[in-house]
């Protein structure tokens, strides 16, 4: 009887201890493959529409304060003394406003860091190098796309500024081992159409006399291309660099966009501000303060909410090139010129502008754009799960 008795201990003892280990497990063990891939994925497509929503906010919050500030700051007078100035300034807001992004950074969960690795601290390095490159070029492009805008007239503008696409193409190739299919091809094209017939007013556009198409066009060339390289490798450092430090787990979670965007924003902030010191041009801050025709309560006002629509724009921009890809990232910006000339139509009585046909037709032209590209996406997907039920399959047998 005793013998029967402790076998029968021992017999539940196991059962005990099996069920505490199945209420243990984390949730990503107790599922299935299959679920936990669909799970992954209705995460995924959340994120992208996530992102995708705050770059199209973002853009269109900043052509609209944009114009607000422009309007307000009396461009259109012509003053040769005052034509360029403010650009360091402009530079600046479109980084500064990063400090709001730290407390929401450390809201975001961030799973237990994983200790296999020996060479944290190379990599470590590595992302500090990535970091610090990125901001230089970030400050690099806002200060020539500050000038681009101020020293050409703005559709002319657009028209130099849409090849940051291509050059976007011809880096993600050459860096990122991007493969092109048929229908992204298509939407690229659909993109650069649509950017180019889409294009909103802008009220800081100068006079006809002070145009200067030589210098205008070299510097917005020259932005395009460091906007081009930082989307590039800004992909280069979440896939090869963020998820080897282990600080994450081996896993691709949002904080590391948080991370990106607060470390780089950071490092341009600074370059901004020697530029703007060194410069002078924060000298004219109070007199253009008091040009500001609604008085400087509203001047301060519109630059923090251009600095904060940045940023906005700037998360969404980074969360797509983490969730999807630069080419991705760089066409859903592309895709928000029509909305931006949408709103800016609405917004403001800019003088013979209206919604005309050529840019309805622009807005019909993203939708296909952007529907092209989700097709590639859900393709994309699809062949994951087919896989992954085939390799059941495999074992089963």
């Amino acid at each position: 009887k005793d013998q029967r008795r402790l076998m029968e201990m021992t017999e539940a003892s196991k059962q005990t201890t099996t069920h505490e280990h199945v209420q243990n497990q984390e949730p990503d063990q107790i599922l299935s493959p299959r679920r936990l891939l669909q799970l992954k994925q209705k995460k995924w497509w959340v994120g992208v529409a996530l992102c995708m929503f705050l770059v199209l906010l973002g853009d269109c919050l900043v052509i609209l304060l944009l114009n607000f500030f422009y309007i307000q700051d009396r461009r259109g007078d012509y003053n040769k003394d005052q034509q360029y100035k403010g650009t360091w300034m402009q530079a600046l807001i479109q980084n500064a406003a990063f400090p709001i992004l730290i407390p929401i950074f450390f809201i975001f969960p961030s799973p237990k860091p994983n200790q296999e690795t020996n060479n944290t601290r190379f990599i470590s390095l590595r992302l500090i190098l990535l970091y610090f490159s990125l901001g230089v070029l970030v400050a690099g492009h806002s200060k020539l796309y500050a000038l681009g805008k101020l020293y050409s007239n703005y559709g002319f503008f657009l028209l130099i500024s849409a090849s940051q696409l291509i050059f976007t193409l011809i880096f993600t190739a050459i860096i990122n081992r991007f493969k092109f299919t048929r229908w992204i091809i298509i939407s690229i094209l659909l993109t650069l159409v649509s950017y180019s017939f889409g294009s909103p007013q802008f009220a800081g556009e100068p006079s006809v006399r002070e145009y200067i198409y030589t210098i205008q066009a070299w510097l917005t060339f020259s932005a395009s291309v460091a906007f081009a390289l930082t989307l590039c490798l800004a992909q280069v450092g979440f896939e090869k660099l963020l998820v080897k430090t282990k600080r994450y787990g081996n896993k691709k979670v949002f904080r590391m966009v948080l991370e990106m965007q607060i470390c780089v924003s950071f490092v341009a902030s600074l370059v901004c501000l020697v530029g703007l010191l060194v410069s002078g041009e924060y000298k004219e801050l109070k007199g253009d303060s008091k040009r500001f025709k609604k008085g400087e309560t509203y001047y301060v006002l519109s630059l923090v909410g251009l600095a904060l629509s940045w940023q906005v724009w700037a998360v969404g921009l980074v969360g797509l090139v983490f969730y999807v890809s630069g080419v991705f990232s760089n066409i859903v910006h592309m895709c928000a010129s029509p909305l931006m000339a949408l709103i800016v139509v609405l917004a403001f009585d800019f003088m013979d502008d209206e919604f005309s046909w050529h840019r309805i037709g622009a807005l019909i032209g993203i939708v296909f754009a952007l529907g092209f590209y989700f097709y590639t996406l859900q393709r994309k997907n699809k062949k994951k799960m087919v896989e992954l039920n085939q390799s059941e399959n495999i074992v089963e047998v």
